[in-house]
């Protein structure tokens, strides 16, 4: 006997959402999808190794010790008929294969910016911008890195009034919370 619920379907695609977290090499895109994901987020790093030397531009991210090689996965429910299913891409130039599968479907992206290496997060802005898949930008303030103001990154950055962006602290879980419910707010406007 088939079971019958008196209680509404809900539709799988009004209620799930997939957003990319799109950067360069170590902004914290790991760090940003585990800090604010309600599962044990999937994660495929790799230890860096020296196969990587005069590949990986470590400058700036000295410490790093693995590196993500296909994506990260977490969820997170923002209320009972919207979820996000985060999709983080690896950072670096050889796995960018990946970005286009990842990004397909996907409703909005966060491109992670590091100051200290600001240039590591242009093509991300540009791929998003090609794609017409609309963006925020998160402003990832590192310990002991100088704070830009989000006016001064958007001149650096070269980006429009149109896209909004914000300081955040990856590795907090109201922090990345903040940038996401931008992100909602500017899909609201822009779709």
């Amino acid at each position: 006997m088939a079971f019958v619920s008196s209680e509404p379907r809900r539709s799988l695609t009004a209620s799930a959402v997939k957003i990319v977290i799109a950067g360069g090499f170590g902004v914290g895109k790991t760090t940003m999808v585990g800090s604010v994901s309600e599962i044990a987020p999937l994660r495929t790093e790799e230890l860096i190794t020296e196969a990587s030397a005069g590949v990986d531009d470590l400058s700036g991210v000295e410490n790093k010790k693995t590196t993500t090689v296909a994506l990260d996965f977490g969820r997170i429910t923002i209320n009972p008929e919207l979820i996000l299913y985060l999709f983080g891409t690896p950072g670096q130039d050889r796995f960018w294969f990946l970005w286009d599968e990842l990004a397909d479907g996907a409703l909005g992206a966060v491109v992670l910016a590091d100051t200290r290496r600001l240039d590591s997060c242009f093509a991300a802005v540009d791929f998003f911008e090609r794609r017409g898949l609309p963006f925020v930008v998160g402003v990832n303030c590192f310990d002991g890195a100088y704070r830009y103001g989000t006016e001064e990154v958007r001149g650096a950055l070269d980006l429009g009034p149109d896209v909004p962006m914000l300081l955040c602290d990856a590795r907090d879980k109201e922090s990345t919370k903040q940038v996401l419910v931008r992100l909602l707010e500017h899909l609201m406007v822009t779709t």
